[in-house]
């Protein structure tokens, strides 16, 4: 790993904050490295709050959406909520259908199937919405490029509004209403809404004609919250206030089906992180190994006994996932070696077998061990499907519109994304994509970096600093959990590997009298490293331990040299 200092901020901005703040000059440093440089930048920052969300309104087509909604709910019309399967979009069919649901018993949900639809609007959607007398779709976290079936849905009658946060192709689908923050045509002030988020959007602006206010969408905001966090959508502006508020709301108020869910975490305060290793994975995996409306049951469900019984279902289909992830990342591995590519500047893998629920998790793990843009392809119907994730730095979108000679379709973002293809053109498509990528990557993307917010000192680490450094969350990207790096310490001589094949490393480390616990995912190889009892640096996070009822603060280690 190459670790990069970040340039420390002017001295005097500094230190005029870290007095208007009566914080350290290491806080003061932090907040600078966020744009923070007044107290009253400071005070929304550590104090988000609800007033600080954009008028709906102000959202292209938002008045259209909400007059279309409005006519149909006055009218009796069937309505229908659909939207993709996995945790963006099985959150807003819950967030959208369960708020619906207050003002007419004619809504639908409707999710489409992963492995016989594919992703975004389907035409079986469609042709069940006339089958049944639906009139409306609102489509979430999708739609931005479904222009043929739009089109193919008004000829039946059908009335589509698009709540979608993707960046759209060069035209925008003839819907009532088209809300995307990313249409060029859209002066909407934030641009990184989730697709929740946008839905949430659209549920703040008919609240106003149901003489509703922003307390009372409060409860809806545990949904926003995870769809944040699992689109991995920056924690900045607009997604940081609903995040924080979201997380109020999991902590003290979930819904039932969070309850269920997590009625055997026996943690008392969620963090986002939590959220996105402990909610999101199950939300996931419903869309991944079953159907994805099992997911919006689950969440929008009221009755307690009920909820546990399909979180039960639900967490089986987590463990399922778990096993085929497993698998299918060992065979793409051993794939890449018997093929000798470990040399290139992509990875792209396909085998038809391979679980199509999964294969993006699969793709995450191989950017893990080979650290570039990667591609993990599967059969699905008479084409071929893949999932796309890159490395920090490089726009795995754009890499893939300069391979789009080759491919059905795709979309996405510039981390991750999805492309489907015909197989005559699997070999023509990976050599492009190697091509492709190999002349417009910057070599040094391909090492992974560990960027250092500051240098500290362990007798710098207090409760009070913690205290402080806590309320910077919640963390995401664009506001990242600050990593801090400390040179000249040492182990106290009780260092050991730790955890299944010995892959982690626990050990105390010490400098001038002053010693605190670590632990090390991943870096059970480095032991030798501590085992002389020489000196060494580290890269760390700080977080708390909890132990036999004490908690402590203890270094996350993310590196050491």
């Amino acid at each position: 790993m190459r670790w990069t200092l970040r340039p420390k901020p002017d001295v005097t901005t500094i230190q005029q904050l870290a007095e208007a703040l009566n914080v350290d000059n290491i806080i003061a440093s932090l907040l600078v490295q966020r744009g923070i440089e007044t107290f009253d930048q400071a005070k929304k920052f550590f104090r988000p709050s609800l007033d600080d969300l954009h008028d709906p309104f102000l959202m292209k087509d938002m008045d259209l959406a909400v007059s279309r909604i409005q006519k149909a709910l006055v009218e009796g019309e069937n309505i229908m909520v659909y939207g993709d399967y996995d945790v963006d979009g099985t959150t807003s069919v819950a967030l959208l259908s369960s708020y619906l649901k207050k003002l007419s018993e004619q809504v639908a949900t409707y999710i489409p199937d992963r492995y016989e639809e594919g992703y975004g609007i389907s035409y079986k959607g469609i042709d069940y919405a006339h089958d049944n007398d639906i009139s409306l779709i609102i489509a979430l976290d999708c739609g931005i490029k479904a222009i043929e079936k739009v089109a193919y849905a008004k000829e039946k009658g059908i009335d589509f509004v698009i709540c979608d946060h993707h960046r759209p192709g060069n035209n925008i689908p003839d819907a009532i209403a088209v809300l995307d923050p990313k249409r060029e045509d859209c002066e909407y002030p934030y641009k990184e809404l989730c697709g929740c988020g946008v839905g949430f959007k659209l549920i703040q602006a008919l609240a106003v004609g149901q003489d509703q206010n922003i307390n009372d969408l409060l409860t809806y905001l545990d949904l926003v919250a995870t769809a944040i966090g699992a689109d991995i959508v920056p924690v900045t502006g607009e997604n940081r206030v609903l995040a924080y508020y979201g997380l109020q709301v999991i902590n003290t108020n979930p819904r039932i089906g969070f309850k269920a869910m997590l009625s055997e975490v026996k943690k008392e305060t969620l963090t986002i992180t939590d959220v996105v290793f402990l909610i999101a994975p199950r939300i996931n995996a419903a869309g991944r190994m079953k159907h994805g409306l099992h997911a919006v049951n689950l969440l929008t469900e009221e009755n307690l006994e009920t909820a546990l019984q399909y979180a039960l279902e639900i967490e089986t289909y987590n463990s399922d996932r778990k096993d085929a992830d497993k698998k299918i990342t060992q065979e793409a591995l051993a794939q890449i070696l018997d093929n000798n590519e470990e040399d290139r500047y992509t990875t792209v893998v396909y085998d038809e077998n391979w679980h199509k629920g999964v294969i993006g998790i699969v793709a995450s793990r191989l950017t893990e061990t080979y650290y570039r843009p990667t591609l993990v392809f599967t059969k699905s119907g008479s084409k071929l499907a893949a999932s796309a994730r890159s490395i920090k730095g490089f726009d795995v979108y754009n890499a893939l519109h300069a391979c789009s000679d080759y491919i059905e379709q795709f979309g996405g973002h510039k981390y991750a994304a999805g492309l489907t293809l015909l197989e005559e053109q699997y070999l023509p498509f990976k050599n492009k994509f190697e091509e492709v990528v190999s002349t417009t990557i910057d070599k040094k993307m391909l090492i992974p970096e560990i960027t250092i917010d500051a240098r500290l000192e362990l007798d710098q680490i207090t409760p009070r600093f913690y205290r402080i450094l806590k309320q910077f969350g919640p963390y995401g990207p664009g506001n990242m959990t600050p990593v801090f790096m400390t040179e000249g310490v040492k182990d106290t001589g009780y260092g050991k590997c730790v955890g299944a094949d010995e892959k982690h490393l626990k050990c105390k480390v010490q400098k001038n009298e002053v010693a605190i616990g670590c632990i090390g995912f991943g870096l059970g190889e480095k032991y030798d490293l501590i085992n002389q009892k020489q000196h060494f640096k580290t890269a760390y996070t700080i977080d708390e331990n909890e132990w036999n009822g004490e908690v402590s603060l203890q270094l996350k280690l993310k590196d050491i040299n």
